[in-house]
């Protein structure tokens, strides 16, 4: 049966069905167990990273006040639907309001697009203090940092405003979604007018400025790495890349997730397959960042073993 049903538009008032993991009782409630045990962990090991750094006045620096915004925009992302998945499980239901599936478009934009640019922003400090440490301290002042993470978070606000507009611009022709929350590339299939093109154009927009993230990641690391070769001790080398490693690992965990994702091809008829890549690039660099971070970084490792007692 396809998706274009009968109905002529879905109003703000019918609500959208959303793609259930399992129809089988038991599997329903294991999904939720395993989704309470994910979100629990991902939250706990953020808030744990953002309490470090508030906590600890030796890591009030750019690039941990960077690393506490990231933080806190990763415990939003998944807060914007694993709950909600969570709450259709145990209750055996498919449903999310008109309401609910604009706010989740709208968060969810919002924080991706925090995610790309943070690292982006991160990607400079790092730059700024290694190649040209006389000038750091000049450069990232504290009323830069702000500035800096105003216009981060500002643009995540236009950009996720943008895409919640162009998405719900044209009427849909039904209200199931072949996904477990409301995504923007499953919306656009039901739409039933060519206003959806609006969206589409913003798409395109979003992959250009993307791609220029990356592309100014990528150059900034390579002058990076650059001067570190010039660094003569060891040990200078090793502090240097032990600043840039745990962020060179968490961008390249969230552009490869995120590429497996949107280019690989889609499908009209949802498989598992397509539910695990969608859970891979939503789910797992925000549960692998805490990890990354409090692994390969000596600061945050030792702060974070005096707030457990070790």
């Amino acid at each position: 049966m396809s998706n274009k049903t009968s109905m002529s538009s879905v109003s703000s008032a019918s609500g959208f069905l959303l793609l259930p993991f399992s129809d089988v009782r038991e599997f329903q409630i294991l999904h939720f167990v395993a989704f309470l045990l994910l979100y629990l962990g991902i939250v706990s090991g953020n808030l744990l990273i953002i309490t470090a750094i508030a906590l600890d006045h030796h890591l009030h620096s750019p690039m941990y006040f960077f690393l506490m915004n990231l933080a806190i925009q990763d415990a939003g992302l998944v807060s914007i639907f694993i709950p909600k998945s969570m709450a259709n499980s145990l209750m055996n239901t498919r449903y999310i309001s008109y309401s609910g599936c604009v706010a989740q478009i709208f968060l969810y934009a919002f924080f991706i697009l925090s995610n790309f640019s943070l690292p982006t922003v991160m990607a400079y400090d790092r730059y700024v203090a290694i190649c040209i440490p006389l000038e750091y301290e000049m450069i990232m002042n504290r009323g830069a940092c702000l500035q800096i993470i105003a216009i981060v978070w500002i643009t995540g606000f236009l950009y996720s405003v943008l895409h919640t507009s162009g998405t719900f611009a044209s009427p849909f022709c039904s209200n199931i979604v072949n996904q477990f929350f409301c995504e923007i590339p499953q919306l656009l299939k039901l739409a039933c007018s060519d206003l959806y093109l609006i969206e589409m154009g913003v798409l395109v927009f979003s992959i250009f400025m993307c791609l220029g993230c990356f592309i100014f990641i990528v150059v900034t690391y390579l002058h990076i790495f650059t001067a570190v070769r010039r660094i003569r001790s060891v040990q200078g080398r090793k502090k240097a890349l032990s600043t840039c490693l745990p962020h060179l690992i968490v961008v390249s965990t969230f552009v490869s997730t995120a590429c497996f994702a949107y280019l690989r091809p889609s499908s009209d008829n949802p498989s598992h397959l397509d539910i695990a890549v969608t859970i891979m690039y939503s789910v797992v660099p925000p549960l692998l960042n805490p990890v990354i971070y409090s692994m390969r970084n000596k600061e945050i490792k030792n702060t974070v073993r005096r707030l457990l007692g070790f």
